[in-house]
């Protein structure tokens, strides 16, 4: 079956920034205006529904590493239970990752969007402007994340699996003690 099918497009189209380039001549790299995620992973399917209107560059950023095959065989490095599912790391640290920019990104930022509850999708960052690759779910609303993370979608389908991830079993450091996988991200 194609899995395309899977993934039913529900978004609002930025049109503004279909014009917009990725720093490269090659027309390959055109920066994306549509589309969501689905990932498939060790514990089940789950879609998520980028807000392109709000964060166009990071929804580009999620959409076209997904499409490369970036997140495909990652893990989710930390799971912490009414906090949230850590991911898009490719080193499994949560020291790595970069964004499909070359290095790291800025901030869109929108008062209207806040972290209300479970299954908003943002950007994990290490302060101000510093995007990259990795990114998070929550699992219960975390106000006090707004205006500091880049909010850039919500789980559209598979909010029984990220429950499931929540309550996995961790180290001291919040990791799984078994891996909890990304086996393919598929733009969709």
């Amino acid at each position: 079956a194609d899995l395309r099918l899977f993934c039913r497009m529900n978004v609002d189209v930025f049109a503004s920034h279909k014009s917009q380039m990725l720093p490269s001549s090659n027309n390959s790299n055109a920066m994306m205006t549509e589309g969501n995620v689905k990932l498939t992973t060790s514990m089940g399917d789950i879609e998520v529904e980028l807000y392109w209107k709000h964060a166009p560059k990071t929804c580009n950023n999620f959409r076209s590493l997904a499409k490369r095959g970036y997140y495909n065989n990652t893990i989710f490095h930390r799971i912490v239970n009414n906090f949230v599912l850590q991911g898009g790391d490719p080193s499994g640290t949560g020291r790595g990752g970069t964004s499909v920019y070359g290095g790291k990104f800025e901030d869109e930022v929108h008062d209207e969007l806040i972290h209300s509850g479970a299954g908003i999708l943002s950007m994990a960052n290490s302060g101000p402007n510093t995007n990259g690759s990795q990114f998070y779910i929550t699992l219960a609303p975390l106000q006090h994340l707004d205006g500091k993370h880049t909010i850039f979608g919500r789980i559209k389908s598979g909010m029984k699996v990220v429950q499931k991830m929540s309550v996995v079993q961790t180290d001291a450091n919040d990791k799984p003690l078994e891996d909890v996988k990304i086996f393919k991200a598929i733009s969709c």
